[in-house]
């Protein structure tokens, strides 16, 4: 019981118990005890109840019978593409399967096994397939920035996305997931990073890579934006991961280190992008003009 258990984050169902050998009597002692402690109808936290969200998540899981599925919200959060809420988790299950419980929002359909995966025990929708349920209720701009860190965290590719579109032609979600791979891969890893680029496009500037791979002095630096051409990169600085000191520290140094290869490097802070979009667009062009003019003299 403990091992299954501790595969599951720490529940189990009453089916599981009974493989164990532990009957519905045995149960109701081990309740009594606080050995078991009751989540939904047939299923138990091992234990304590001070349960993990995975844990949470395996529950639900368990609780919504055979052939049951993490999918949706729920989903993306277990799959580290958004942060936990306090929404009813969703769950999908067989058309003709499952049941209603409360605190558990059920949806009824039937999943391609290729769009379903094993993660920390529990059973959910992939990553591609997870993004196509949320596009349906998600605003766009949040799926945009959902998708291009999922993509910068390598959790889904643009293959998988072109795949999972090919198979639900007529998702409700589809239409707006296609818009937002639209221009191809754009693995941004931050808000500030989806700004930068958003006012980069819209004034007509030639595109940049998004947090290409680079390899120097045997060290490989990922910048935020590239134009690998004229040697020009510019770093988002956001205020969730530059602010402190040891983070400027590194960037210091990650900036002299590109610099002494030939790299111009441009900063770009939260403030300066937001509230001066046009100075930033403004101070972006005359460093690709700078940079074409310093190829052209070398």
């Amino acid at each position: 019981m403990a091992r299954r258990a501790r595969r599951q984050g720490g529940v189990v169902s009453a089916r599981q118990l009974a493989a164990c050998g532990i009957d519905s009597d045995a149960i109701t002692i081990r309740v009594r005890r606080g050995q078991l402690h009751p989540l939904y109808r047939g299923v138990y936290a091992v234990g304590h109840d001070a349960l993990t969200p995975t844990a949470r998540f395996g529950a639900v899981v368990l609780a919504c019978g055979a052939g049951a599925v993490l999918s949706d919200y729920a989903a993306a959060a277990h799959l580290g593409m958004r942060r936990v809420d306090d929404r009813f988790p969703e769950v999908t299950v067989p058309r003709a399967g499952g049941r209603k419980i409360d605190g558990i929002r059920v949806h009824r359909r039937q999943l391609d096994p290729r769009d379903v995966c094993t993660r920390d025990g529990i059973r959910v929708t992939r990553p591609a397939r997870t993004i196509l349920d949320v596009a349906a209720t998600m605003p766009p701009a949040a799926l945009r920035r959902m998708v291009r860190q999922a993509q910068a965290e390598r959790i889904v590719s643009m293959r998988q996305l072109l795949d999972v579109l090919a198979r639900h032609r007529g998702h409700r979600g589809a239409a707006k997931l296609r818009a937002v791979i639209a221009d191809g891969p754009t693995p941004t890893r931050s808000e500030l990073e989806d700004h930068v680029l958003a006012l980069i496009v819209r004034a007509g500037i030639e595109r940049p890579e998004t947090n290409p791979r680079l390899q120097i002095d045997g060290r490989r630096i990922e910048p935020d934006l590239l134009w690998r051409r004229q040697r020009l990169i510019v770093e988002c600085d956001g205020r969730q991961w530059h602010s402190g000191p040891l983070s400027q520290v590194d960037d210091q140094a990650r900036q002299a280190r590109l610099e002494s290869h030939g790299y111009r490097v441009l900063r770009v802070t939260w403030q300066q992008a937001m509230t001066h979009p046009r100075q930033t667009i403004t101070r972006i062009r005359a460093a690709l003009a700078a940079a074409v003019a310093a190829t052209q003299d070398g």
